[in-house]
């Protein structure tokens, strides 16, 4: 199996991971400010980076540990801001929204990296964002937290065109621990104003736990090393894969019930994925190279 194959597939768990979230987060936020549980999630994460292998930063060149910086701010800010419009709209809406970046990411790529986009790439996202709206709107109105999600979705564009440029697979641990303290100092910051409060039961804090662990330290290095083998739009597609098996999640461990909204919207989805790996491949590795170090 290929490197680009293997990336896929990480790729898959990743938005997994995060799928397996959406509930969890929604709930705690009930209990807990957006930047306290933020702050708590990636300090967490961090402390875990760190301890698995500590010289992974100091390793870093000078340029690595700047674009390390940018990444892990583009990507903090963004977490801020679609966490705060969550508390303003519907889960499913935020979901679409958020989504979004797999339309974003092809544009910001063409115009900042000057890289022409094929046919199949539009093709895949038109199919993505049409799978996303079937999966996840009941109604759809512009308002604040709409706004908010609209933002974070070009910020994630960003970090994954930036992820896409710059990780290499020797240099993946240490850019996702450098991304993670600097994720954790942008969310601090936002917790200030308020004061900091922790989570109040055991369950709450096995929730941040496990969100800071798998979702968070594990998923932030196995999509930087994914991104190190994929093109930005290759990737963005695989991640849209995320409420998809949000919904799976919601499904076999919640209330909900499949609906034909949900198998519809899910097959658009993943028709886009399989498209990214069935189509004359050199359309998609010629789309943007990884820039020189």
């Amino acid at each position: 199996m290929t490197h680009p194959r293997i990336a896929v597939l990480a790729l898959l768990a990743v938005a997994a991971a995060w799928g397996s979230t959406f509930f969890l987060t929604k709930d705690l936020l009930t209990r807990m400010d957006v930047a306290d549980y933020l702050a708590l999630r990636f300090a967490i994460a961090s402390v875990a980076l760190i301890l698995i292998r500590p010289p992974a930063i100091g390793r870093l060149s000078r340029l690595d540990r700047g674009r390390g910086v940018a990444l892990g701010i583009t990507y903090g800010i963004a977490q801020l801001v679609q966490t705060e419009g969550l508390r303003h709209t519907s889960a499913s809406v935020s979901g679409f929204v958020t989504g979004m970046y797999v339309v974003f990411t092809p544009l910001l790529a063409a115009v900042i990296l000057r890289h022409k986009i094929g046919r199949w790439a539009w093709v895949a996202v038109a199919l993505a964002t049409i799978g996303l709206g079937v999966l996840s709107l009941r109604g759809f109105s512009l308002g604040t937290g709409e706004l908010l999600t609209l933002a974070s979705a070009g910020l994630y564009a960003l970090h994954i065109i930036g992820l896409g440029a710059w990780s290499t697979p020797s240099n993946a641990f240490g850019l996702s621990s450098l991304q993670m303290l600097v994720i954790t100092a942008v969310c601090a910051v936002g917790a200030i104003p308020g004061g900091f409060t922790l989570p109040s039961g055991g369950g709450d804090w096995a929730a941040v736990v496990y969100m800071a662990l798998i979702a968070g330290a594990l998923a932030l290095i196995v999509q930087t090393w994914a991104q190190a083998h994929l093109t930005p739009t290759r990737a963005a597609i695989a991640m849209t894969m995320e409420p998809v098996f949000a919904s799976a999640f919601a499904v076999l461990f919640g209330t909900d019930s499949v609906t034909g909204r949900m198998l519809i919207g899910g097959a658009l989805v993943m028709t886009a994925m399989y498209l990214v790996e069935l189509a004359p491949r050199r359309k998609f590795e010629a789309e943007v190279q990884h820039l020189a170090q």
